[in-house]
């Protein structure tokens, strides 16, 4: 068995990440900040460049005892916090 990986820069600050069995996830931020969403769920990277420090957060996608509606708006919040901390972030660096 083999395996492979492959990732895309699709555009700026967005890369797709690809495996030989398809579409694994896809990444959207860059230094300082990376946000990579998978169907398992989605993780956030906080990292000060040039220095090996960073702090990873995890929220999965897989479902427990709640209902859909609150895991898909989890996910619509985790998205447009990503979007805002990437847009200031864009700003002030």
């Amino acid at each position: 068995m083999f395996k492979f990986r492959k990732s895309v820069k699709i555009a700026p600050g967005v890369r797709l990440n690809i495996s030989n069995k398809g579409i694994k996830s896809i990444s959207l931020g860059g230094k300082g900040i990376t946000q990579n969403i998978s169907k398992k769920g989605a993780r956030t990277t906080f990292s000060i460049p040039q220095t090996g420090l960073s702090y990873s957060t995890t929220t999965s996608f897989r479902k427990k005892k709640r209902t859909t509606s609150n895991s898909h708006q989890e996910l619509v919040w985790i998205i447009i916090t990503v979007f805002i901390v990437f847009i200031v972030f864009k700003f002030f660096v």
